[in-house]
């Protein structure tokens, strides 16, 4: 039953994903949550940020942030990395990530998705057929609700490391 919630990757930092072998592989679009998995809650795009998706543009790829945060914060961060972007997506609903596919021209097979929590970023990618890469949160200060779940994320990377440990 914990397998729903597994991670297809585990990475510590967006930074430090091998896209252009993926783009090798196939894959032509990456969903990225932004909170914790780009930079800090909260915090705006920074040079780093910037960095990452000018060079997915030049690999190939086409970007897709997907928030379930309000429009002014998305949007912001959206226009300084020039990516296009999804307010109140709804994850871990199925919806957003298929609207995302549309935007971006992709499918299941050929898009990648990277977010920092299991229970709406992961399930809701895997939900959608979407490979997933889950990432360390770049900063320990959270909201209360992410804090509480947190803890259970952890019960669940227990066994999911016990289990790729075998």
């Amino acid at each position: 039953m914990l397998e729903t919630f597994y991670p297809d990757n585990e990475v510590d930092s967006a930074y430090e994903i091998d896209y252009e072998g993926l783009y090798g592989k196939g894959y032509r679009g990456v969903i990225f949550d932004i909170d914790n998995t780009l930079v800090p809650h909260g915090v705006p795009a920074d040079d780093r940020a910037k960095q990452l998706f000018e060079r997915l543009r030049n690999i190939g790829y086409g970007t897709m942030l997907l928030s379930n945060n309000k429009e002014p914060r998305v949007k912001s961060f959206g226009d300084s990395v020039r990516s296009q972007y999804i307010y109140k997506a709804g994850k871990p609903g199925r919806a957003g990530y298929g609207r995302a596919m549309r935007e971006l021209g992709t499918t299941p097979e050929n898009t990648l998705f990277v977010g920092d929590q299991l229970f709406t970023d992961v399930w809701g990618a895997k939900r959608a057929g979407i490979v997933t890469y889950l990432v360390k949160p770049i900063h320990p200060k959270e909201e209360i609700q992410i804090v509480l779940k947190r803890y259970l994320e952890k019960v669940v990377l227990y066994f999911y490391h016990k289990r790729m440990r075998k």
